[in-house]
């Protein structure tokens, strides 16, 4: 029985284009079907989290983020007995529109383009208009709220969209710790003994407790919440990972090379629009802005595909006869 804050599948805004229902699927997932077969949800696997082309096989990618996401948000909103369906849904797509390279891909293609880009609002772009060879995957306006809203500063409409707000940060702040940890950057014991007290002092123990607090005090609430100490330990260990980790120069060394190929790759396709064939094509020739097209094509890259097209292009090869 779900709490009378859950998004019911039969009240949906519904989709932009009406399709007949299925029988033995709600609308909410159908939708997560959509997402998990689609082109743009397997490339996640190649495109970064923190670690740039780490070497290793332990590290996470954006997939094994969203995964760990989904797992997080799956577990609150059955908890608090809302709409399980629409919250995997909104946490399978919500990195779905990052670049490759992560945050250094947005940095780069908003500096090279003159043009703000958010992969929040990209995500929106990718299910809406590139996907299925450019006629998107036609998903409800609850996800696409999900997608565009599952950032710190925003406001989703749904609670389900609100837990996987949340669950973001509850997801990438510990196994961030983890991969840190694992990389000899951090340790267990260099972490803030103040903030470890509060939130416990493993990635097992803190996802726990966070998880469990978020439940507890967002039972019969129409927004998710956390208590006023599990919360403020949570941002001010967001803080000290932006100190020690997402800033450290060990960890970012290789980062001006990702954004040096990004920048060649942008000028490159930007004289050479005919280049980029299929839905690319055709929003070109339909008129669409051709900064904003090659900006789809090169954020739908995967760290491995821009390094390679950037190498195929750039680097010579040995000669041989063929």
């Amino acid at each position: 029985m779900f709490s009378r804050y859950a998004s019911f599948s039969d009240a949906s805004r519904g989709r932009d284009v009406a399709e007949e229902e299925s029988d033995i699927r709600t609308i909410y997932q159908r939708d997560r079907d959509r997402i998990l077969h689609c082109k743009s949800f397997r490339r996640l696997k190649h495109k970064t989290q923190v670690f740039l082309a780490p070497y290793g096989d332990h590290y996470r990618t954006r997939l094994t983020h969203t995964l760990e996401v989904s797992q997080i948000a799956r577990t609150i909103a059955k908890a608090i007995r809302v709409n399980e369906e629409l919250t995997e849904a909104i946490a399978l797509a919500h990195d779905i529109g990052h670049t490759p390279f992560g945050h250094v891909g947005e940095r780069a293609l908003t500096k090279i383009s003159g043009k703000s880009f958010s992969h929040n609002e990209h995500g929106v772009r990718v299910v809406e208009k590139l996907e299925n060879d450019g006629k998107g995957l036609n998903l409800t306006w609850e996800v696409r709220d999900g997608i565009r809203n599952h950032k710190t500063s925003c406001s989703p409409a749904t609670i389900e969209g609100d837990i996987v707000r949340v669950s973001d940060k509850i997801a990438y702040i510990s196994h961030d710790i983890d991969d840190g940890i694992r990389a000899g950057v951090l340790t267990e014991e260099g972490l803030p003994s103040d903030l470890t007290a509060i939130l416990g002092h493993s990635t097992r123990d803190r996802i726990n407790k966070m998880i469990h607090d978020a439940v507890e005090y967002s039972q019969d609430s129409p927004r998710i919440k956390m208590s006023d100490e599990c919360w403020n330990a949570l941002i001010d260990l967001r803080k000290y990972m932006f100190d020690e980790l997402y800033t450290n120069m060990k960890v970012k060394i290789e980062e001006k090379k990702a954004e040096e190929i990004l920048y060649i790759l942008y000028d490159y396709y930007m004289e050479r629009p005919e280049l980029l064939t299929g839905e690319f094509g055709q929003m070109l020739e339909a008129g669409e802005n051709k900064s904003d097209v090659v900006c789809d094509y090169i954020a739908g890259m995967t760290d491995n595909y821009a390094i390679e097209v950037f190498e195929d292009i750039y680097i010579p090869r040995a000669w041989s006869i063929r």
